[in-house]
């Protein structure tokens, strides 16, 4: 059967097989079962084949009223991790025909102008980390199929929630350095309106209360180097005895933490431990490379697709949290012994 020099049409299948293009329709959009014979059926797709045809699915799903197109909204890409959620969310997207757009908040909060003249035209759904919830806002992205990433499931705007294991990965922070003999601890936290650090904060203050004779302080930085060595340099100059761990909200505080420490005459972990979260590039260019918790944010993004196609098709998605690690390296050692 010669092939045509343009692109094959539904009609050119159907003449091909001798069939209706109804008949065509049904059979390639798999609708033909109890329509149809199933030697019909072959015989529609042997032509397909031999004609090289493809369905226009712009044309289809303009006709189904699906773009097969999602928005992921982010904070600022000022690190690898929402690449990472990216990363896995496509690949889950590709694999059943939907295309992601990708979609930083300005500043990594706040509202943000709509790049869509509709995107409840332009969009099948949204998966959102509640880091850059406010820029739902400005799409209207509320009022689409959503899937929140890092929110709390009891409060949450969307249609389903996908959450890391944060208070576990805090919990094993916490084991790690109360093993160590750590009593005095600083906690450097991100300076964020977002569920997931507040949980954060709340679940380190839960496990030390816990244990007797412990101490918790608390200094709030901006997710930046510069912020954090302020932040950490202040708190550590406090009237009163000396925290021997700092435990950071993440990995970029960190690095705020082993300047501050350093301007003071300190070291790393001799004086000091410091924790972070996330397991960034970074993690491991810093010297001592530094204990951190392991998010795998490509996960995170495959949980996040899976989950719109669940709500988009009707079904409960998985509810389990993603599980995290806690990778310890040089950055934490036993507490220090105070000087007489």
């Amino acid at each position: 059967m010669p092939r045509s020099s343009t692109r094959p049409t539904s009609r050119d299948v159907a003449q091909a097989a001798g069939v209706s293009q109804a008949a065509v329709s049904l059979v390639l959009g798999d609708k033909w079962r109890g329509r149809v014979s199933e030697a019909t059926a072959e015989r529609v797709r042997a032509a397909a084949r031999e004609l090289g045809y493809r369905p226009n699915l712009a044309a289809r799903n303009l006709r189904l009223g699906r773009t097969r197109t999602v928005l992921l909204v982010v904070p600022a890409l000022t690190t690898e991790f929402f690449a990472g959620v990216y990363t896995g969310a496509a690949r889950v997207a590709a694999r059943h025909g939907f295309g992601v757009v990708l979609y930083p908040s300005p500043e990594g909060i706040g509202p943000a102008r709509d790049p869509f003249a509709s995107a409840q035209a332009a969009l099948d759904g949204v998966i959102a980390s509640s880091m850059a919830a406010d820029a739902l806002t400005a799409i209207r992205g509320d009022q689409l199929p959503l899937v929140m990433l890092d929110s709390d499931p009891e409060g949450s705007l969307g249609a389903a929630t996908v959450n890391l294991d944060i208070a576990d990965g805090v919990r094993q922070v916490t084991e790690h350095l109360l093993g160590l003999g750590h009593r005095r601890f600083l906690h450097l936290a991100a300076d964020v309106p977002s569920w997931t650090f507040e949980l954060r904060a709340r679940e380190l203050a839960a496990r030390l209360a816990a244990v007797p004779g412990t101490g918790l302080s608390t200094a709030a930085a901006p997710i930046a180097i510069d912020d954090a060595v302020a932040a950490a340099e202040a708190a550590l100059t406090r009237p009163g005895p000396r925290p021997t761990a700092v435990v950071c909200d993440d990995d970029k505080l960190a690095a705020g933490a082993y300047k501050a420490i350093r301007r003071l005459g300190l070291r790393v972990p001799d004086d000091i431990s410091v924790t972070g979260l996330d397991d960034l590039a970074l993690a491991t260019a810093l010297d001592p490379e530094l204990t951190t918790v392991r998010l795998d944010a490509e996960r995170f993004g495959e949980r996040g697709m899976e989950a719109l196609l669940a709500v988009l098709d009707g079904r409960e998605p998985e509810g389990e949290d993603i599980p995290v690690e806690l990778v310890v390296r040089g950055s934490t050692a036993r507490a220090a012994v105070p000087s007489p």
